[in-house]
Order: structure tokens, then sequence, then C-alpha cells
């Protein structure tokens, strides 16, 4: 029996009843050591000649203990937690190897210790996790890192829940193959892995993950819509909308293929996001777990692989101590700006001008990371064409052209495109969107108090400036003063090539900011950029339907 057979009893662990949590429990309990019975006689764990298994039997088993194991450090009940952990330790007692954890807590960026604990948490936390573990069963590592700003996290996971689970234009297998169809754009396994589970769970045919053309030919006709929205939204056109609405018995209807527009343009940015805060795969997921003993030294090739080795902590506080004043200087840079403001604005000739020169500049703003990443073939069966990215787009010196947010924007045009499409839906994207813009704690770094108004709209407007999005009563000229140079890079990368990122580049932005800040940053680039592909997407709909 393997976890999909028994989603019964992890269901009932998600109940905030404890009577069912334990009875939960009892079945889960029995059901292990009955496997455990079924593989015969445990060898002597001195012996050298490994244990005579059904292999069936024996992966069966491991797949359980590794949910159990999650389960033990991931589930918010106690209790759960708990019994998790008696059970572990009777299975090792009797002779059964069990998982450990691989790498150091949800992301390989920042340390576990900082991250909030399942077992440590306000009530509100407590509240939105258990919400979520009933949802999905789990507590995913994206999650515990979005649990810095509890505000978004409960509004992201109601938009994750409308999106793949509440009645809708899609069927729930399909919206999980377009999660994977767009995740693996950006080579993004942790997503890619997710989806895959989740799309068997909800009766999804296997054949479909062998390859995108074995997926149904309407599901294989996104494929050009996915990579356009990954690389080059203003690219989209009518026509693009066209061919998917009129492919005779292959077509996608409009509210089929807004539902559409709104997965992929959602895994797209949170594949920036997974690769952004350096997510770890799920304890349960391979590559989340081990059943190798420890080293001796107590000391795991994992942990230098992730970047969480000593040398590192000591070269980065080094870096920090160096680099006191950053904070201030920034600081000082909102208050002058701010006083320009007071004094004088800049004609409409020369605001456009700054926006022209920005975008231009952001084209030429390269990573130091610039090399090829050639996608495995477990991820790009999943997508069409992968040598298509941004990289020859800006080496052939192409342009990107100004959409004007007076000419279509979210609030005016998307916002009830959406919501006359797909009902109520787009009342959830416009809340997740202005908390992510709006979410501040008046604070930067050790300072209290601070506007940081300034500074989020900054980033924001830098993104769609990337995407050719213009405000046209913005001065990017602020952009410069706000944004260095590392950090621009940072925002490129995560934006256009997310899985380029590296620990270098996360922690080479902001180094006296706090790691909350940090992931607030990842946030905004996430909706950022979500908003832009989605406005370019819904723009091409909008020319479609006059």
């Amino acid at each position: 029996m393997d976890v999909r057979d028994a989603a019964g009893r992890w269901d009932a662990l998600a109940s905030r009843d404890s009577s069912s949590r334990h009875a939960a429990m009892e079945l889960i309990h029995q059901e292990v050591m009955k496997r455990i019975e079924t593989l015969g006689p445990i060898p002597d764990p001195q012996s050298s000649s490994p244990p005579a298994m059904d292999d069936g039997l024996s992966s069966d088993l491991n797949t359980f203990l590794a949910h159990v194991l999650m389960l033990s450090k991931r589930c918010p009940y106690e209790d759960v937690r708990e019994k998790c952990i008696c059970l572990l330790q009777k299975v090792q007692d009797v002779g059964v190897r069990i998982p450990r954890p691989m790498g150091n807590g949800p992301s390989r960026f920042i340390p576990e210790k900082e991250i909030l604990q399942v077992s440590k948490l306000d009530e509100r936390i407590q509240s939105i996790f258990e919400d979520a573990f009933a949802v999905l069963g789990r507590l995913d590592n994206i999650s515990l890192v979005m649990g810095f700003h509890p505000q978004y996290l409960e509004s992201f996971l109601k938009t994750q829940h409308y999106l793949l689970q509440m009645d809708g234009p899609l069927s729930l297998h399909c919206r999980h193959y377009i999660g994977i169809m767009a995740a693996a754009r950006h080579q993004c396994t942790y997503l890619v892995n997710l989806h895959v589970n989740d799309f068997l769970q909800v009766g999804g045919d296997p054949k479909w993950l062998n390859g995108l053309e074995e997926a149904p030919r309407k599901l294989q006709a996104l494929g050009e819509l996915n990579k356009i929205l990954a690389h080059r939204p203003w690219l989209l056109t009518k026509e693009h909308i066209e061919r998917l609405l009129k492919a005779e018995e292959h077509s996608w209807s409009l509210a089929e293929l807004i539902h559409v527009v709104v997965l992929l343009t959602l895994y797209h940015s949170l594949a920036s996001f997974t690769f952004g805060c350096g997510i770890n795969p799920d304890i349960h997921t391979d590559g989340g777990h081990t059943f190798r003993p420890p080293s001796l030294s107590g000391y795991c090739v994992c942990d230098i692989a992730n970047g969480n080795g000593v040398l590192e902590e000591m070269f980065g506080n080094q870096q920090v101590s160096e680099l006191s004043g950053e904070v201030e200087v920034l600081m000082e840079k909102m208050k002058q700006l701010q006083e320009c403001h007071d004094e004088e604005e800049a004609s409409q000739e020369e605001m456009a001008t700054r926006f022209e020169r920005e975008k231009t500049e952001s084209m030429l703003v390269v990573t130091s990371e610039d090399e090829e990443c050639v996608p495995s073939r477990d991820v790009s069966r999943h997508f069409e064409d992968p040598s298509y990215g941004y990289k020859d787009f800006y080496r052939r010196g192409e342009h990107v052209p100004t959409l004007r947010v007076q000419d279509y924007s979210w609030e005016d045009h998307g916002f009830s495109l959406v919501n006359r499409l797909y009902p109520d839906f787009g009342q959830l994207l416009d809340e997740k969107f202005q908390i992510a813009y709006n979410l501040t704690y008046h604070t930067m770094a050790t300072h209290q108090g601070v506007d940081t108004s300034m500074l989020r709209r900054a980033i924001w407007n830098y993104i769609h400036c990337m995407f050719g999005i213009r405000y046209d009563d913005y001065d990017y000229g602020e952009i410069n003063q706000l944004l260095d140079r590392s950090f621009k890079v940072y925002i490129k990368t995560m934006v256009r090539t997310p899985e380029k990122i590296t620990k270098r580049m996360y922690d080479s932005f902001w180094r006296q900011f706090k790691h909350s800040e940090k992931v607030h940053v990842n946030l905004l680039l996430m909706e950022a950029r979500m908003q832009a592909e989605l406005l370019y997407a819904l723009r091409a709909i909008t020319r479609y339907m006059t």
C-alpha cells in the first residue's frame, strides 16, 4: 500500500479533533508494524550481508516511513509529532533503518533556527498552518518560509486553494499538469515533484508524465503560451490566443484560458520565489530524506552542498562587519529623494527618458553566474523548445516595447476581465497583489519607524520596467539611487532566470538586513513578476475579444 492508498489515514491527522487524530495514528501505527512483519525476519544490524527483502514491500515501507518522518517534523499538532517520533523509534528498535532529514531545514539560504518552527508558533500562525495542513495534508517548505509574513501567507494559501481545488473551468488533474509545465520551464524540480504527486493523487494519467508529447493535444498546444509568458510575455498577441480558442476539437474556452493563464503565471513566479529563497526538497520527497546513517563526524555531505558550513557563516559575518552603515546610507538616500520630490518634479519628457534609460540598462545587467543551464531530461520532457529563453533575446539586441499602465493596467482592465470569466478569483488575486505591495513593519534592519514605501515602489517598478511596463507618474531615476548593482543582479536573475540563483547572490545584497526582510523582497519580486506576465496575457485576450 502506498501513501495514496493511505490518504484517508493521513487526512484524519489534519482534524482539529484530537480523538480523531489519535484514532488515525493508531491505524498508521498498526499498518507500519504489519508491513514490517510482512518483510520477514530483520537481520542482525552488525551483519555484513544485506537483508533479503522484497524490493516492492521495502520501497512501500520506506515511502510510509518518510511520510511519518515529515509529520514528526512538520505537523502543526504536537500530539501527532510526538506519536510519530515514538513510532519511528519503535521501528528502529526492531532493527529497521529509519529515514532522517537531509539538509538543514526548509531553506539552504536561511538558517533553520531563524525560520519559524512549527512547535513554537503564535496563535495566528498556528491557525494558518492548521488550515494549510487540513487542505494540503502537509506543511511544505514554501509555506514555512512564507511564515515570516503571516498576512501574506494567509492570502497566498487562500488563492492557491481556490485555484487548485475549488470549482473552476479546468479539471483538477489538468490544473496540476499545467503547474508542472510552468514550473518545468524554469527547471524547478521542487514544484514539478510537488505537482506530479498531486496530479497522481487526483487521478491524473501517469502516461502524461512521460513527456508533453504523451499529454492530450489540447494541453500540448499550451507549450508556446507557456514559453512566451515565461521568457518574453510582451511578444504575446491576439493571434496566439485565437489559435488556442479556435483549434476545433482541441479548443479552449475563454474561461478555461483565463484559468490556464493564471496557473502559468503563478507557477513561473513561484519558481522564482522557490529558487530565490533556496527552498530545499520537502522532507518526505526525493532529496528531502535519506536512509543512510549519519556520518561519524555528525557533518553530512549535504550540509556542504547546501552552503551551510561554518566557514561560510564566518565569511558572511566578516562581510557584514565590513559593510556597517549600508542601511543608514540607503535611508539617507530615501530622505534626500523625498526632499527633492517636495522641491521640484521632473518634466514628462525627462520622466520618459529616464524610463527608457532604465529599461535599456536592465537588459545590460548580467549575472556573474552567466553560464548555460541545460535542463535535465527529467524536467525538460514537460515543455517544448528548451533553448528558448531570455539570453538569446537580449544578445540579438531586440527591443522590449513599452506598455504604459494608463493604456492597460491590472486595476482598470485585467481585474474585471478575470472576475468576469473566473468569478471571484480576480478579487483574491488583487488582495494578494495588494498585500505584497503594501506589506510593511516600518523597519529596516535594526531601525524602527521607517517609511519603506519609496523602496518597495522602486523594487516593484524596476521589475515592471524590465518587462517594458511604464508608470507615467514615476521618476525612474530613483531606481539607480535606491537599488545597487548587486541587488539589481539578484532581481534580474530571480525574475528572468531564477534557476541560476546561488547562495552567494542571495548573500551579496542587503547584507545587514534580516532574512525576513529578504523573504519580503522575494514576495515583492514574485508578485510583480506574476502581475507583469498576467498583464500581457490579459491584454492579448482583451484584444482578441474586441
